[in-house]
């Protein structure tokens, strides 16, 4: 073989005693090829048993001494130079070979790890490691010699599950069975007369601790000598007679020759355990049933057996002569089995005709001589060896049944109790070998001439009845199916006590009970209260013998009766006693009678006159005994004893015998003479017999339990025919067998409370509730049980009264035997269980039961809690585990009745009892209630290693039997207090788990107080415990840690009640790690890393980086940190380890790399908390390239979910596709979790980039480039993606089972069977979802009747079960991918290959999900998976400009599926968003709608895209789109009012944007449709609602608005307001539903009024005012509608000037704002809104003669000509504006100051330059957009088109407001100069930008507006230029106009002081200047204007020509510059210039 360092050795993992688990059947889980290959590497060691581990060699040394050991299955280990001394020590002070050395040390380290007691200090760690390993090598050496066992059970039974194996190695191991057993009989001799080695003599406890192991090794060997002589090896004559020599020679292994060191108590008992084998193989060998055998006993001559021993003379001269050497009873068996085997051969002899010579000197000393041959006559040897042999003197039956009671060999509870070194304590073989020599015995002399008749019967009884019914029921169903019609001896026992009955009614009762194989009471003290799960095989055995039983005493021939001699004779004589003519014969020798008369016999059956009986007893005395021919049932019989015992015990309870039955019946005189119980002499007491009753009781009890059939048999046999003698009362029913066990138990439990100092009667109260427990189970029965339970209150009490039950277990506490209580705990769990099997029969027949049955089990439940539970813990004990039973059958209750009827459900049966179970325990609890569970917990780890140290083996298994209990129902407890309503409350039992206990926990030496989180975490790594409780215990740890992260308040966590975390860690990280530890604790260790990764932060960094600290970053600690984490093994590295197999494991263990790659998965959720230790592994990739090829691995075919068959896995019934569908899940979990952690890490590496997609996409992470080439695979991705969007899940089945329920089952809900685990910790397959054992145990009742519908049932569910398995893991699939596809968008979005791949995979999967017919809750979660799976598609193909024809084919395809998911009616998106769904899924949909519509519009502007098909398409699904919306909107507009909703919130700013973009006239032109929708549901009035009575601000919850940055649903009001308000027929029906009422009437109403709207608001800091949002919302809104009306909306303008009145104050406020004020974007926004909305007016009221609007007009333009002043001030002052910005947010903030960095702006021109100040540049823009929308409005207002092209008439002078000179005053209104300095500074830039690309950049893009472009640039300056210029004009030649009288008087002289010059491009870098100039206060100057001189002075000054001049020669510049923006505007107007130049020359210029 060839030599691998890289693999593991099975001789290093797996120890001897593993083996020998495994090859036992102890170890589930291992598979036979898993055995071989552990077997195959170790043949040669085990055929040699003289010396396995070898002896030290030069060879061997020289092999370790080279630092390299190739083993024997080529693995090599390398030898560090450190451990070549511990093993060269090993190899000296234990003998042994050092490779051998090696290996145990290495086995030892792994197995055991390496004790604490071993220290550091080099110079003695050595000697301590010698020390430590020695009882592992002891233990090794035992098991090495008992893996030979099983070997040779196994070979020779087909059925034993390690056959193949055992059939295939042991013929290596052991090739001569007779040579093998040769050699372990000497090598036992040399073991008797070994000496203690020089090493250990010098050390007494070593020399003893040497001899008791050489003991051990002797009794191991006796036992694979049985084995191997039981079917491998010939029972040849040597052999025989050197086995026999060997036991004589050392009488029975006494003999040793190191006896003075095995005088303690444990050497004792090997000893006698060694003599109890020598006794079993001595009569094995004989082969007892082969010699029983007619034709299997020849005698050579005629037998073609040669190998036998009596083939040979010589060996049979041997062994006689060896048995008869000794005369000690010991040998008791021995000898009366080789006296059986001496007269079989004389009888055979005595046969033939010519005796062989070499046998004639052997015969002649057995068989006397007549004449020439052998005398019959003659007393032969045998006789008087049978004499002497069953003589009482031999104590034979002494001796055996001594071995069968009180040996180890024949007693399980015995050999645990007391530690034996037995391996397999009462084995069938053993009990086999002594069952044949009983037959035997009983063939070799007539069983009623037997001395001690008495005594064989004892030995009969404890043969077959006192053992566990594993061991008895073979030999009980040999007895009744072969033994039985054998012949009469072997039955004659039977037939004898038959006899005798009912005289003497114990024996046959006895005997018959112990024949049922129903094995040991409770009551016997050998009893082992530990319950098995029966076999199948014990069943029908079971089976088999109770029915041989019930038929052989239902039909009983004889009836036996004493006689009184008198009644036989005189006149009235009642019997006769026949002439020996007619009485005798040779079947019934002696003397007979006859009964003259018919008698009716105890047990109602009648004595017909004339019946013959057989005397029995002597003839002669007053008394004579005679057996009936009389053919009865014996169980009327034991019904009449128990009547009889009844009535008796209600005399001497009642008034003494004064009390008689009183009886009406006839009376007449023929009547049958009828005989009582105590007139036909049966042996009882007159007070009544306790024994035989109990005796009775428990014959019945074994009989009818767990055989429901036989059982009704029996009560019927019971109750028909005639009623019993004692039952007087004729004209009332006889009492049936429920009735007189309950006054039978309520008699007893009185009795014993009645007197001082009375002994409970404890085997009749244990029988009479037995026999209880047992009739539970019979249907037709059940109910009288509970009706008399109920009855009485002398169980369980009352509510008022405790009941006498209390006070007789009460008593069990002073002797310490709980005997009772442990019945009546069993009747308890038996009365649930029948109740809860029964629920849905009775519920649906006989609801009053039901209710008694809920009543009964509540008083049960009651009285067990508070009289047994809370105090067992402190009774007194004489077995410690009886404790521990209790405790389990408490908690057992407790658990199942959490099982059946969980209270986390809402209809389920027994709720009440589990609401106060639930109460007791968890909500309601105590400290005395969760006492018993807890500290049995944290005390389990201490105790346990008492009683190994004290070798109380089966104590040992109870407390694990309870810590499995406790564990168990620990975890339901947690898991259910998470699903209540009370989960955030932290209660009694988390408290109890997180607080320290007194007890040490410890398996080792621990503290005195000890933490049950640290005791719980012991568990998991405690070998000792078995498989379940390391199992459960890490199911508690993980329910505990999920429970406390779910509790308010809660600080406990799990790492902080850990005494060592690291240890804790690195043990369950070594667990996961180990190969072969059971799949079950490495899952569940898994879930439970996993769970605290994701919880605990402290234990996540622990299991992560596998130690608290991370390395130092600094020199030498750096580096030395760095080398120790390489050593140190974490869960991450272990699971990145194991993903390297990831293919070994997706084949043969899925679930295991299912549970490792969900830890990934969490991990990386949490990847920046573990980011230091993640860096190394994302950077080396390889992780990476194993998952991407998880993801791209074929998943294959959903496997079928209906079941056809079943097959048996680990003692379950599994569906024939569980496999499959379980296989199929976990690799599909397998690649979703894979995909998930890729996502997870591509997502990292996005946030590190800080969100730049760009940045991102350059530096590529190893997790996208290793998923990469799938992604853009058209061929794989094209498989994927159907893959994760598949979903097999069928409604149907969940319909068809409901049916099935309702019409067969209606009290059965499928809710009631809901699995209660955590998804994570349940199994996919077909017990997924509904629990398979509930439903087995609910319709259990019905089986008999309908198995057929029964099993259609389980069927169903199954496929249920399987099914949801399917759908659960393809919908997170589906997710997973989904998830993928989003991190991915910046590395896909853009590739026009990958985006048509995209659109071709959409479209297939909008065809699937909207030809989706199936429905239901589930169908909802799968529904949004397939939705969001779309949704991701979408996001990376995302909207494209170059579409061409193919892809826009399958965009309109994908239309087209859309339109079909919106009008599906199996999933209608109206009913998610109603929330009528489980899981909503129209969110993705509204997304989905979002990008078709967007891109419609997209494609829709684009000429001659679109076909008419296509349009057709988009307009259908347009209108489907708006349907849907329209009425979701109202929908979630109701919702808003009733609540503040997150939800709602999201819900609604969807439905908003989807219908904003679907109503856009470019893409429906139309709005009737949609319109006449909005009508029908008043939508928009909903709306208006709403913002009525809304929290606008969202100041009602502060927290939230923080968080958000926004309050919840007003900006999406008001984004549906501006979407109505942009389309006129929309606007129209905005205004006329209310729009300015809800504006006026609203949460900032009073505010606005007031002119209270800030910018920002304190509760909000670093953010705009969400009011102040709103406000300028509703101005755009309102400015929206007006414009819509145009001049057609009249009525609504005047409406908005009465909101405008109402509004003034705040906008006044706006509009005063000056140079002088700071200015900030939400501020400029307010201007721009209110100056859009007036100009909305203006524009639509220029001619309106109303006076409300003229006044708001008038109020306008005053503010707007001084507004107008102040921005032509900060246009033309740059820096002065800058200096002005106060930045809002954080992002304001950093733009502005990277731009304040920048130089100084010399020119308003140099403001747009984008290479200087971008931020500047932006805000220069929206105030040159602000002006020219304010001059606009100015425009309007003025009526300049009219000037411009009206006559001077038509002029309204009145609007003549802008005075014509040439000064630029801050504090007046604007000037003529004013608009000529606002136009040349727009000239200026226009003459900058013109000669620009139109698309060139001014500044960035930011993350909520467009980059700002030379286009948008000059539009704004241009617009500005030409209303500067218009409005100029018209004014100056409106003030022409103006009368003289109108101009007002003007002061004397100006104020020069506040007049700044301006001329043509002044003012542009006198910032500084102006400063000066401007420094006193605007607004005061504004408060004292100056009258300006008059019109004709200034005309007489010539201004007029001055002004005109100017405005001309501006006309002339702009021009040009104005042609050549139209080239970068690309799009023809009209040149205003020219028109106004000529206006000027023609209406204003005046000649000089």
């Amino acid at each position: 073989m060839a030599a691998d360092t890289s693999k593991r050795s099975n001789l290093v993992d797996v120890t001897y005693q593993s083996l020998h688990q495994s090859l036992s059947g102890q170890l589930e889980g291992t598979t036979l090829e898993q055995l071989a290959d552990i077997i195959k590497p170790r043949v040669e060691q085990l055929r040699n048993i003289i010396e396995p581990f070898g002896k030290p060699s030069d060879a061997s040394k020289k092999k370790i001494e080279s630092g390299s050991v190739t083993l024997a299955d080529g693995v090599v280990l390398r030898v560090e130079d450190a451990h070549k001394e511990f093993v060269f020590a090993i190899s000296k002070k234990l003998d042994i070979d050092q490779v051998h050395a090696l290996v145990l040390l290495r086995s030892f380290l792994y197995n055991e790890g390496l004790p604490d007691n071993v220290g550091t200090d080099t110079s003695t760690m050595a000697e301590e490691l010698v020390k430590a390993i020695t009882p592992f090598y002891y233990s090794e050496r035992l098991h090495f010699l008992r893996t030979l066992i099983p070997l040779l059970r196994a070979e020779q039974n087909s059925g034993d599950p390690v056959h193949p194996v055992a059939s295939e190695y042991l013929q290596k191991i052991i090739p001569d069975g007779g040579a093998f057993a040769n050699t372990v009989i000497a090598e036992y001799l040399r073991k008797t007369h070994a000496a203690v080695p020089e090493l250990a003599r010098e050390d007494t406890r070593k020399a003893a601790a040497w001899a008791k192991q050489n003991a051990k090794e002797q009794l191991v060997m006796l036992e694979v000598l049985f084995w191997t002589m039981w079917s491998y090896a010939e029972c040849s004559g040597p052999l025989v007679a050197k086995i026999f020599e060997t036991a004589y020679t050392t009488h029975l292994g006494s003999q040793q020759e190191n006896s003075t060191f095995l005088l303690d108590e444990e050497s004792a008992q090997i000893l006698q355990d060694s003599a109890a084998m020598w006794i079993l193989i001595t009569v094995e060998v004989l082969e007892l049933e082969r010699v029983a055998d007619p034709n299997g006993f020849e005698i050579f001559g005629n037998s073609g057996d040669s190998n036998i021993y009596w083939a040979d003379p010589d060996s049979l001269r041997r062994i006689h002569q060896t048995v008869i050497s000794q005369g000690n009873s010991n040998f008791a068996c021995t000898y009366i089995a080789w006296t059986f085997v001496l007269a079989r051969i004389s009888q055979i002899a005595l046969e033939l005709k010519e005796i062989p010579n070499s046998y004639k000197t052997f015969f002649d000393s057995l068989i006397p001589q007549d004449g020439g041959g052998y005398s019959k006559d003659g007393i032969r040897a045998f006789e008087l060896m049978r004499t002497v042999g069953l003589s009482p003197d031999a104590g034979l039956f002494r001796l055996m049944l001594t071995l069968l009671t009180t040996s180890p060999v024949f007693v399980t509870s015995l050999a645990l109790r007391n530690g034996s070194s037995i391996t397999d304590p009462n084995a069938v073989a053993y009990r086999s070998v002594l069952k044949g020599l009983l037959i035997t015995i009983a063939e070799l002399a007539p069983v009623e001439l037997v001395p001690e008749f008495d005594g064989l019967l004892e030995v009969w009884v404890a043969m077959f009845g006192r053992s566990e019914p594993q061991s008895a029921a073979g030999i009980c169903r040999q007895f009744w199916e072969a033994d039985w019609h054998a012949g009469i001896a072997r039955r004659a026992i039977v037939d004898v006590s038959r006899s005798r009955f009912p005289v003497q009614i114990k024996p046959l009762v006895r005997l018959l009970r112990a024949l049922t194989a129903s094995g040991f009471l409770e009551t016997d003290p050998l009893s082992s209260t530990e319950q098995k799960r029966p076999t199948a095989e014990l069943i029908e055995d079971r089976q088999l013998c109770t029915r041989a039983v019930f038929d052989f005493f239902d039909e009983l021939t004889t009836y036996t009766q004493v006689i009184h001699t008198s009644s036989c004779g005189g006149a009235h004589a009642l019997y006769e006693k026949l002439p020996d003519r007619y009485g005798s014969s040779s079947a019934t020798p002696g003397p007979s009678y006859m009964n003259l008369r018919p008698i009716r016999l105890p047990g109602g059956s009648t004595l017909p006159a004339r019946t013959v009986g057989q005397l029995l007893s002597s003839d002669g005395s007053d008394l004579i005994v005679v057996a009936w021919q009389h053919k009865h049932s014996g169980w009327k019989l034991l019904l009449e004893i128990l009547t009889d015992y009844v009535s008796r015990r209600r005399l001497q309870s009642g008034s003494g015998s004064s009390y008689h039955d009183v009886s009406f019946g006839n009376r007449g005189a023929n009547q049958t003479l009828t005989l009582k119980v105590d007139e036909i002499g049966v042996e009882m007491d007159r007070s009544g017999d306790e024994s035989i009753v109990v005796d009775v009781l428990d014959l019945i009890r074994s009989v009818v339990q767990d055989n429901q059939e036989l059982a009704q048999q029996l009560l019927l046999s019971m109750e028909s025919g005639d009623p019993v003698v004692s039952h007087t009362m004729t004209e009332a029913q006889p009492p049936d067998l429920v009735q007189l066990t309950t006054a039978i138990l309520e008699d007893a439990l009185s009795r014993s409370v009645g007197q001082h100092h009375t002994t409970p009667r404890t085997n009749i109260i244990t029988s009479a509730m037995s026999v209880l427990t047992a009739l539970l189970a019979v249907p037709n029965y059940s109910n009288r049980v509970w009706l008399y339970i109920r009855s009485t209150s002398s169980l369980f009490g009352s509510e008022r009264n405790i009941g006498i039950a209390s006070s007789v277990l009460a008593a069990e506490r002073l002797t310490g035997h709980y005997t009772m209580t442990l019945a009546l705990l069993h009747l308890v769990e038996a009365l649930f269980s029948e109740a809860s099997a029964t629920v849905l029969l009775v519920t649906q027949q006989n609801a009053k039961l039901q209710q008694v049955k809920e009543e009964v089990l509540m008083r049960a439940a009651r009285f067990v809690h508070s009289e047994i539970w809370v105090e067992h813990m402190g009774w007194k004990y004489a077995q410690l585990g009886d404790r521990f039973e209790i405790g389990r059958r408490v908690s057992s209750f407790y658990l199942e009745v959490f099982k059946h009827s969980s209270p986390a459900l809402k209809e389920a049966p027994f709720a009440k009892l589990s609401h106060a179970i639930a109460d007791a325990l968890l909500f309601k609890a105590t400290t005395s209630t969760v006492n018993p569970l807890v500290a049995s917990l944290v005390t389990g780890g201490s105790v346990m290693a008492m009683l190994y140290a004290s070798r109380r083996y089966s104590d040992c298994r109870r407390l694990v039997y309870l810590l499995e209990s406790h564990l168990a129902l620990t975890r339901t407890l947690l898991t259910y207090k998470q699903k209540s309503p009370g989960a955030s409350k932290i209660c009694l039992l988390e408290q109890a788990l997180c607080s320290r206990v007194g007890g040490s926990a410890s398996f080792e030496n621990g503290s005195s107080r000890a933490d049950p989180v640290d005791a719980l975490a012991a568990y998991v790594k405690e070998r000792s415990m078995g498989n379940v409780v390391p199992v459960a215990a890490m199911q508690v740890l993980f329910a505990l840690c999920s429970s406390l992260s779910t509790s308010e308040g809660s600080a406990s966590t799990i790492i902080g009640h850990l005494s060592d975390p690291e240890a804790t860690v690195s043990a369950m990280v070594r667990i996961i790690q180990h190969p072969y530890d059971d799949a079950l604790l490495r899952n569940a260790v898994w879930n439970f890393i996993t769970l605290a990764v994701d919880k605990e932060p402290a234990l996540a960094r622990l299991f992560v980086t596998g130690r608290f600290r991370l390395p130092s970053v600094k020199g030498k600690e750096k580096a030395d940190d760095s080398g120790s984490s390489a050593k140190t093994v974490s869960a991450l590295s272990v699971a990145c380890d194991m993903v390297e197999q990831w293919k070994e494991l997706w084949e043969l263990n899925p679930k295991l790399l299912a549970s490792l790659l969900r830890f990934l998965d969490v991990v990386w959720q949490h990847g920046h908390e573990h980011k230091s230790s993640l860096d190394p592994i994302r950077q080396d990739g390889k992780l990476f390239d194993h998952l991407a090829a998880i993801v791209a691995e074929e998943l294959g075919p959903t496997p079928d979910c209906v079941t056809e068959g079943y097959v048996t896995t680990d003692n379950v019934d599994h569906s024939d596709h569980h496999e499959a569908v379980s296989t199929y899940c976990y690799r599909s979990a397998v690649k979703s979790h894979a995909a998930h952690v890729l996502a997870a890490d591509i997502r990292m590496h996005l946030q590190a980039q800080g969100g730049n997609a760009s940045g991102a996409s350059k530096a590529k992470p190893r997790s996208y480039t290793a998923i990469e080439a799938t992604l853009r695979s058209e061929e794989q991705i094209s498989e994927l993606i159907p893959e994760a969007a598949a979903s097999a899940y069928r409604p149907e089945l969940h319909d068809d089972f409901s049916d099935l329920l309702k019409q067969h089952y209606p009290t059965l809900s499928l809710d009631q069977l809901q699995a209660q685990e955590p998804i994570v910790e349940r199994e996919y397959g077909d017990d997924f979802a509904f629990s398979m054992a509930l439903v087995r145990l609910r319709l259990s009742p019905y089986a008999s009747d309908d198995e057929i519908q029964v099993e259609a049932a389980f069927r169903a569910l199954h496929a249920i079960n399987m099914n949801l398995s399917l759908a659960h893991v393809q919908t997170t699939l589906a997710e997973s991918w989904q998830y993928l596809l989003l991190q991915v968008v910046p590395y896909l979005r853009g590739d026009a290959a990958v985006r048509s791949q995209l659109l071709a995979l959409a479209d297939s999967l909008s065809a699937n999900i909207a030809g989706e017919q199936r429905s239901g809750e589930m169908m909802s979660n799968i529904h949004s998976a397939q939705l969001s799976l779309l949704l991701s598609l979408l996001e990376i193909a995302w909207f494209s400009t170059s579409d061409k024809k193919a892809e826009i084919d399958r965009f309109i395809a994908l239309v087209r599926n859309v339109r079909g998911i919106i009008i599906n009616t199996a999933q209608p998106p109206s009913k998610s968003i109603l929330g009528q769904v489980t899981v909503p899924f129209h969110r993705p949909l509204l997304q989905v709608l979002y990008f078709c519509s967007r891109h419609s519009r997209s494609l829709a502007r684009r000429p001659k895209t679109l076909t008419a098909e296509h349009r057709l398409a988009i307009a259908a699904l347009l209108d489907a789109t708006l349907v849907f919306v329209i009425d979701g909107l109202r929908v979630t507009f109701d919702r808003a009012r009733l609540q503040l909703d997150l939800d709602v919130d999201q819900d609604m700013e969807l439905l908003v944007a989807v219908f904003e973009q679907c109503t856009r006239p470019d893409l429906n032109p139309s709005p009737t449709l949609w319109l006449t929708r909005c009508q029908e549901t008043d939508v928009v009035r909903a709306s208006l609602q709403l913002f009525s009575s809304m929290d606008v601000v969202g100041l009602s919850d502060i927290g939230l608005l923080r968080a958000r940055k926004q309050p919840l649903y007003t900006p999406h009001v008001l984004t549906f307001h501006m979407a109505l308000a942009s389309i006129p027929p929309a606007a129209e029906r905005l205004a006329s539903d209310g729009l300015l009422t809800a504006y006026i009437e609203n949460a900032i109403s009073a505010a606005i009024r007031d002119g209270k709207i800030d910018v920002t608001i304190p509760e909000l800091p670093g953010e705009e005012s969400p009011a102040h949002r709103a406000y300028c919302a509703m101005l755009a809104i309102i400015a929206g509608v007006s414009t819509a009306l145009g001049r057609h909306g009249q009525f609504f303008e005047s409406d908005v000037c009465g909101l405008l009145q109402f509004y003034s104050e705040q906008t006044h406020r706006a509009l005063s704002w000056t140079i002088d004020d700071p200015l900030s974007l939400p501020l400029l926004e307010e201007l721009e809104q209110v100056v859009n909305l007036f100009g909305a007016i203006a524009q639509g009221t220029a001619a309106s003669t109303h006076e409300a609007v003229r006044r708001v007009m008038q109020f306008f333009t005053s503010d707007a000509l001084l507004l107008l002043q102040q921005l032509n001030y900060a246009l033309t002052h740059p820096n002065h504006l800058a200096s002005l910005f106060e930045p809002i947010t954080a992002e304001e903030r950093t733009r502005f100051e990277a731009d304040k960095g920048a130089s100084s702006v010399r020119t308003p021109s140099e403001a747009i330059d984008p290479m200087r100040r971008p931020f500047l540049a932006r805000l220069v823009h929206r105030l040159y957009r602000l002006t020219g929308t304010l001059l606009s409005a100015l425009i309007d207002i003025s009526g300049a088109e009219t000037v411009l092209l009206g006559e001077p008439e038509d002029w309204q002078v009145s609007q003549a407001l802008i005075v014509p000179h040439s000064k630029v005053v801050l504090g007046e209104p604007a000037s003529l100069g004013t608009l000529l300095e606002l136009g040349n500074c727009s000239l200026d830039i226009l003459r900058l930008l013109v000669d620009r690309p139109p698309t060139q950049a001014l500044t960035p893009a930011t993350s909520s507006e467009k980059a700002l472009d030379v286009r948008d640039t000059v539009a704004a300056a241009r617009r500005t230029l030409e209303a500067s210029l218009l409005y100029a004009v018209t004014q100056l030649a409106m003030w022409l106009s103006k009368p003289e009288f109108d101009t007002p008087q003007p002061d004397a002289e100006a104020d020069t002081d506040m007049l700044v010059e301006a001329g043509p491009g002044g003012g542009g870098g006198g910032d500084a200047s102006a400063a000066v100039v401007a420094a006193a206060s605007l607004k005061e100057r504004r408060a004292a204007r100056k009258a300006t001189m008059t019109l004709a002075e200034r005309l007489r000054r010539g201004m007029t020509g001055e002004m005109a001049a100017d405005l001309q020669a501006l006309l002339g510049k702009a021009k040009p510059v104005i042609a050549k923006s139209m080239t970068v505007l690309g799009e023809k107007d009209v040149d205003l210039t020219q028109a106004l130049s000529y206006f000027v020359q023609e209406r204003i210029s005046v000649p000089a």
